[in-house]
């Protein structure tokens, strides 16, 4: 093992795991809960997402390595909740960002960079007509509800139940576990439906004649489409008069640079970009048909939509950051690079499962450019005690691993590594499996972020 990434020491004081200091970020811990609800900004980033005994803030990072408060040292996995596809840093989209920033950030009429961004967004995106960008996905999918409502005359949405985020909004924090402040109204116009499951979409139909205004799902996640599935799902909305929108904020350059609308031949009316767009820089993009997005201009006679106006959703260093980010995507093959490398931490993951006896436990899920992994217990059933334990060994080992989503950053190097670690920690719960998971787990297990109460 490469010493630089921890230690092996089994002791775990306080403010310790294996001899890895952690005492400077759980004094930061500390002050940032008193000052910020949750002590993050992110849900998906809180102290409750990662054991108790893992770095509590990441000061910098170069490539997919991350260096926390204490000057710790890991290999990233799932790289800014699979915003930074390229690698943290990543020194085309800095300089870039920084030449734009010298200009300026925000002005009072548009500047030209907002024309560039779009051209070259377009031009990766050849099934969309128009499009508009935002700060993050919750922008873009909240605009495409508002041009669905006002292009159909409906009120109700159709998502997809079996996927596990759309939007911060109240369309869909109301159909959550954690609805508290959206009104029971705004519950009662989205409705679910299961991915794959085509006659569930058709009961909704039936049940709201002329009332979905259109059905949002991530083209694909763990599971990939069944054949035909898309397609007659875009068939069945038309039919009864409602839009089809794609979700690709995780899809969208990750599975092709066209996205995976192109990948499986079907073209949504409405799909909305982001993660990935600006390798971390805050932007994302609604796009569309023509006839749809401009709905929210004024170059037709209907009613207009207000669609993605913000003070800062033109941001000029961030658009900046997302043409140098889709200029790399289009002159080298990223796509590939995530494939292949997910393709060799998948194989050696599960070949370690394999040879600790875990592979019941421990699987990994989706397409190599996104694998996530599962964390059972004995009887099969998903456990947070075993994915705390699992995550804190990893983090012993000097891999910062909530999934094992890769970058362009990721080398061989890094990837087998990880593999080794991997191997280390299985052995470790393997015997949590044989006798009690709390004799290895240091403090309480992690939690889901959706959940009602804390």
């Amino acid at each position: 093992m490469v010493e630089k990434y921890g230690s092996q020491c089994p002791e775990a004081p306080h403010g310790k795991l294996g001899g890895v200091n952690f005492e400077n970020g759980r004094s930061l811990s500390e002050r940032a809960h008193r000052l910020i609800p949750g002590g993050a900004h992110t849900y998906a980033k809180g102290d409750d997402q990662f054991p108790e005994q893992a770095p509590g803030f990441i000061q910098r990072g170069k490539g997919c390595h991350v260096w926390d408060l204490d000057g710790n040292e890991f290999i990233e996995y799932g790289m800014g909740l699979r915003a930074v596809t390229l690698g943290h840093a990543f020194e085309p989209v800095v300089a870039a960002a920084t030449a734009q920033m010298q200009l300026g950030a925000n002005f009072v009429r548009p500047a030209p960079i907002e024309v560039e961004c779009a051209e070259r967004f377009l031009e990766l995106i050849p099934s969309a007509d128009m499009v508009k960008f935002g700060k993050h996905g919750s922008d873009a999918l909240d605009g495409a509800v508002r041009l669905a409502r006002a292009h159909t005359g409906r009120d109700y949405v159709a998502i997809c139940s079996d996927h596990p985020f759309f939007s911060v909004s109240d369309w869909f924090i109301a159909t959550t576990p954690m609805p508290g402040g959206t009104p029971q109204w705004v519950r009662s116009h989205t409705l679910g439906f299961h991915y794959n499951d085509l006659q569930s979409v058709r009961e909704l139909f039936e049940r709201h004649p002329q009332q979905i205004a259109c059905v949002i799902l991530e083209p694909a996640r763990l599971d990939e489409p069944a054949p035909g599935f898309l397609a007659s799902l875009k068939e069945l909305c038309h039919r009864n008069g409602a839009l089809l929108v794609f979700d690709e904020m995780i899809t969208g350059f990750r599975w092709h640079n066209g996205g995976a609308q192109h990948v499986y031949g079907v073209t949504p009316d409405l799909s909305s970009f982001g993660k990935a767009i600006a390798n971390g820089f805050s932007l994302s993009a609604l796009a569309g048909t023509r006839e749809i997005m401009q709905l929210g201009g004024f170059d037709h006679d209907r009613e207009r939509v207000f669609l993605l106006s913000t003070t800062h959703g033109a941001e000029t260093h961030s658009m900046a950051a997302g043409i140098a980010t889709m200029t790399t995507y289009r002159d080298y093959d990223v796509v590939g690079h995530l494939h292949r490398q997910g393709r060799k931490l998948r194989d050696g993951v599960s070949a370690a499962a394999r040879d600790a006896g875990v592979a019941e436990q421990v699987q990994c899920l989706g397409r190599d450019c996104a694998v996530l992994f599962t964390t059972k217990d004995a009887q099969g059933r998903p456990s947070q005690e075993f994915r705390a334990l699992f995550m804190q060994e990893m983090i012993r080992r000097g891999v910062l691993a909530p999934s094992f989503v890769v970058s362009y950053s990721h080398t061989d190097a890094d990837i087998q590594h990880t593999i080794e670690a991997t191997a280390e920690s299985l052995r470790v719960y393997r015997r949590a499996l044989e006798g009690d998971v709390h004799e290895h787990l240091v403090g309480r297990p992690v939690k889901p972020v959706f959940r009602r109460f804390a």
